[in-house]
């Protein structure tokens, strides 16, 4: 999908100033934050590109750059609350002024409460959660001086619906917490012009999991939903690209499942699906 991404192009984002966290490009295909910063350079926003990794980072503003569009890279380790501060300084000295931050960050934690290892836990607790209670801090003081702002956190389905994962107590934790995450910084922050949404990606292939799910797995991730269709990263950046523009002005406070209709379903259709 998008093999041509001069296609992306577009005026939705003109003027905004935008941050997306975990935007490193994969070593194939695209990740979720990786597709967010092209896609909103490609409508018009500027964009502060994060990651722990620098040749993933540099890759995702080659990528944008290549097709006209503005960004920089900035080096953070964002479970310091410290590196989130700097992030947040960064973005103003380069572009002026923060419109827009996409918590993309995170990682996965499996394990049940018997068997989960404590400083995995911590860590999930830290990437998932925590970062984006920092990131937000930061980023909100920022917006205050613009009157206005949009967030946007990404959880996911599992959070929604046990068992998604098998036994993963760290990270369906720390996604569930996003989602209480972005209803009270909605409730905190709306009287300051500040709207805060989330969104909970379904069974979506990208480059985070191609090494561990194989086709057998991805025809079986595909049948569970009503839409039997592959997610990509793309469907996740459409989404948060509306959701971060103006034409949702009026929207703050919700989590969007994109997900084919995954959490609709019945585990007894997604059986007989599985099964036939």
């Amino acid at each position: 999908m998008y093999d041509n991404l001069a296609n992306l192009k577009g005026n939705r984002l003109i003027g905004k100033n935008v941050i997306v966290t975990g935007a490193g490009s994969g070593e194939t295909g695209y990740g979720i934050g990786q597709a967010i910063a092209i896609l909103f350079a490609s409508q018009g926003a500027k964009v502060l590109v994060v990651d722990l990794d620098k040749h993933r980072g540099e890759r995702t503003v080659d990528t944008i750059l290549n097709i006209d569009g503005i960004a920089s890279f900035y080096l953070a380790d964002i479970t310091n609350s410290d590196e989130c501060k700097n992030v947040i300084d960064c973005t103003i000295n380069n572009y002026g002024s923060l419109d827009i931050l996409i918590n993309n960050v995170g990682v996965r934690g499996l394990g049940s409460v018997v068997d989960l290892d404590e400083n995995e836990y911590k860590n999930v607790l830290d990437v998932n959660l925590n970062s984006m209670v920092s990131m937000s801090r930061y980023a909100i003081s920022a917006m205050l001086e613009n009157g206005a702002g949009s967030i946007l956190n990404m959880s996911s389905f599992v959070a929604m619906r046990s068992g998604g994962f098998g036994p993963a107590i760290p990270y369906a934790l720390s996604k569930a917490g996003v989602i209480a995450l972005t209803q009270q910084m909605c409730h905190d922050h709306g009287p300051d012009g500040i709207r805060v949404n989330c969104i909970a990606p379904g069974h979506v292939y990208t480059s985070m999991v191609e090494d561990r799910v194989d086709k057998k797995l991805r025809d079986l991730r595909r049948k569970a939903a009503p839409l039997q269709t592959e997610g990509t990263a793309w469907d996740i950046a459409w989404a948060a690209l509306f959701l971060s523009s103006d034409e949702a002005r009026w929207i703050s406070g919700i989590t969007l499942p994109v997900d084919a209709g995954l959490l609709t379903a019945s585990p007894i259709s997604m059986l007989d699906k599985l099964t036939n």
